[in-house]
């Protein structure tokens, strides 16, 4: 599980990539916590002559996923809350698929689940109990 330190250090090593392609300092411009991690947004630092900070290209923001450790680049031309409400689906499909998953290999080596044992057991040898009240 990554910390927001670790997710951090991510980023900013992606970013470094991108910095031989730019003549501008790039760094992380904010952070947004999500219920699955983070969302880091960066682009170029304010240009001191000009006291403009310069506009890039393909500077979509960082997704990072706290547990399973990825890190997404996400697109420029797809509002950014649209894309993550997609990955929260993607992460709602990859749990569903795990979880049946794990319920056929437990029905192929024949343990009930408790979802398909019976609710009511009664031991045996107890009789059924009636009603005999009028």
């Amino acid at each position: 599980m990554l910390t927001e330190e670790d997710a951090r250090r991510l980023v900013l090593a992606e970013i470094d990539g991108a910095r031989g392609c730019v003549e501008y300092d790039l760094q992380i411009l904010r952070v947004e916590a999500l219920p699955f991690g983070w969302i880091f947004y960066w682009g170029a630092v304010w240009d001191g002559q000009s006291g403009v900070r310069p506009r890039l290209g393909g500077n979509g923001p960082f997704l990072v996923d706290r547990e399973n450790e990825r890190l997404i680049r996400t697109a420029t031309s797809v509002p950014v809350a649209r894309q993550i409400a997609d990955y929260e689906r993607r992460l709602r499909r990859e749990a569903h698929a795990r979880n049946l998953a794990a319920k056929q290999a437990l029905q192929q080596r024949g343990t009930a689940t408790p979802a398909t044992a019976p609710a009511h057991r009664r031991p045996s040898g107890t009789p059924e109990r009636r009603n005999d009240r009028p």
